[in-house]
């Protein structure tokens, strides 16, 4: 498949800078596999898709405030994205950084210390404290990462629009944003219909928003994501689809977690008797066979993105194509804080 195949032209209008309000008040279409049909919801609807007995699958992951901003001895500023927690000692506290500059040396965030270089394993930063002290500096001074697509500051608001409901497993530095439209209230309605409401954990890393830069897919290689998925639930999700109801994942992040562990494309990073612990680099793309995920809950995803490459995967290429074009036309909002997608 070419890269080609994943590009659509997008209104700049309607790729959503802040969240609604109410999170379940989002649009929502449902296109049907089969038969391509296209209906028109609001998200709280979607209860009316699940029948007793289905599982509806969450990423509890929590997205942690990655971005800071330091400054340099000469006073100039300097933004950096907390990647990835490398290596952690009684007084030291290494993470994989991005930032937009060269710059390397030097740098204060809130008047704590901390040194920027670059070694074979790329750009890090180094406090030299204890790992609780970095974490109350994140959490004290640290912004909520939103995508570069949304074209202002994170706000106050962000840190509680920016994340589930259900977050609970510090370690992503983006939210999984099909969980975003749940509420509280509208799970509890889901659960009351007699559908198994269950958890895994997949922290999100720059590797879902990384450009596809290959013009074939098969050549595209994704950054590893840390996944947990409890054995119990694997047993349950065997039996569920064996007594003919759906797996209902929310987002592709929850996808890949499943898939990568079903396909065994995933590296063991400790599991133990009651949970499964890897690190999958799946990338889900037309002609994979899909082993778990029944029902697909998603956002509008960008031109050319690994994730809309797995929702082509999950549907007709022709029919998510046509939903796209149809959801232009009638204004949904797109991409993170946008409208969401039921693919059943």
């Amino acid at each position: 498949m070419k890269i080609t195949e994943l590009d659509y032209s997008l209104p700049v209008d309607l790729i959503a800078q802040y969240p609604l309000p109410e999170r379940d008040k989002a649009r929502l279409m449902v296109l049907h596999k089969q038969t391509g049909q296209i209906e028109h919801k609001i998200f709280s609807e979607i209860v009316e898709y699940f029948s007793r007995g289905d599982m509806l699958i969450i990423n509890n992951t929590k997205v942690i405030p990655a971005r800071v901003i330091g400054k340099k001895p000469t006073g100039g500023k300097i933004e950096i994205l907390l990647v990835k927690q490398k290596k952690v000692s009684h007084d030291c506290v290494i993470w994989e950084v991005m930032t937009k500059s060269g710059y390397e040396g030097e740098v204060l965030i809130d008047e704590v210390k901390a040194e920027i270089k670059t070694n074979c394993d790329g750009k890090q930063i180094v406090f030299r404290m204890s790992p609780q002290d970095v974490k109350k500096l994140i959490d004290k001074k640290g912004f909520m990462p939103l995508p570069p697509y949304i074209k202002r500051k994170p706000e106050d608001s962000d840190r509680h629009y920016y994340q589930t409901v259900f977050a609970k497993a510090n370690g992503s530095i983006a939210a999984p944003t099909a969980g975003l439209h749940f509420t509280e209230e509208l799970l509890k309605h889901i659960e009351n219909k007699g559908v198994k409401l269950r958890e895994i954990t997949l922290h999100v890393g720059v590797g879902t928003f990384k450009p596809i830069k290959v013009e074939n897919l098969k050549e595209h290689t994704m950054d590893a994501e840390y996944f947990e998925i409890q054995r119990a639930l694997v047993e349950e999700v065997n039996l569920v689809k064996k007594e003919g109801k759906k797996i209902f994942a929310v987002g592709t992040t929850t996808t890949r977690a499943l898939e990568g562990y079903a396909s065994g494309k995933y590296e063991d990073m400790g599991s133990d008797e009651h949970k499964i612990k890897g690190s999958t680099d799946i990338f889900i793309y037309p002609g994979y066979n899909f082993k778990i995920v029944d029902a697909l809950i998603t956002n509008f995803h960008l031109p050319k993105s690994t994730p809309l490459a797995l929702v082509y995967a999950f549907c007709d290429i022709d029919k998510v194509k046509k939903a796209y074009k149809e959801a232009i036309e009638k204004g949904y909002r797109f991409f993170s804080y946008g409208d969401a997608m039921l693919i059943i």
